[in-house]
């Protein structure tokens, strides 16, 4: 091959490799039918790009394992409210688990079901910011106040959670899990399709754990009694494909442990 071929092919290899395009073209230009100036070149830019591609393989790796630390961290601070509220321990995992089969059932891929799960651990974190007067009181009647800290506490998870970047979308299923289709909820007011597909997918569960489960106020309901409240409310502050379909799952493969 000509000489000046071969340093035309090598300069643009080099250049693809700049902007980040590797590929093993650059090995090819180290066999014997390359100028020797050609082959030690492109030897030495194989290694420097060998090099670079361990260097973002440790760094992509380092990322994963502070992301995982970082996301054991705050489950870790939304478990504590089981220590603040004895009725909702637990109803983090449950609502996790939930949402993580409805996205599955309505063909969710991987990536988008693993937030949603994400989400439904995280779902509640806001509530680290009740007075304890909220976890205390027994009653069905609450004050203005009260339902102000009730309301307030989607706003504060989301506070919590907006630095980590790292939960993408996640972090506005946490925000908006609150919402009602009609427009009344809280903490946005946010209507239909304003409304994230996994905010609502995380809207069903946590409305079915709640009343599943015991709380200071209530005795938990059974599951159809739980499903014919579902289904009063699906259309106006849940979505009815995501209820009907959650009916479908726990009918299925039942209720979470």
């Amino acid at each position: 091959m000509m000489q000046s071929e071969g340093r035309d092919r090598l300069l643009r290899v080099i250049k693809e490799i700049a902007a980040g395009n590797y590929s093993n073209e650059i090995i090819e230009l180290t066999g014997p039918g390359y100028d020797p100036e050609v082959r030690e070149l492109a030897e030495a830019v194989g290694m420097m790009m060998v090099k670079i591609e361990a260097r973002e393989f440790h760094l992509e790796q380092l990322n994963e394992q502070i992301r995982n630390d970082t996301l054991n961290t705050v489950t870790a601070v939304a478990h504590a409210l089981g220590a603040r509220d004895t009725y909702t321990e637990g109803h983090g995992e449950r609502v996790s688990i939930y949402a993580e089969r409805l996205a599955q059932r309505i063909g969710l891929d991987e990536h988008e079901v693993e937030r949603i799960r994400i989400a439904g651990m995280l779902h509640d974190i806001g509530k680290i910011g009740f007075s304890d007067l909220i976890f205390s009181n027994e009653d069905t009647d609450i004050s203005k106040d009260m339902l102000l800290e009730i309301r307030s506490h989607p706003q504060w998870g989301y506070d919590i959670l907006r630095n980590l970047t790292f939960l993408g979308p996640a972090l506005e299923y946490v925000y908006a899990h609150h919402e009602r289709l009609d427009g009344n909820g809280y903490p946005r007011g946010l209507c239909e399709d304003q409304i994230p597909l996994g905010a609502r997918i995380l809207a069903v569960a946590d409305c079915f754990d709640a009343m599943t489960t015991d709380r200071s106020y209530q005795k938990g309901k059974t599951p159809q009694e739980a499903f014919a409240i579902l289904g009063k409310i699906a259309g106006s502050a849940l979505d009815p494909d995501i209820v009907d379909a959650f009916f479908d799952e726990i009918e299925d493969n039942g209720m979470a442990e």
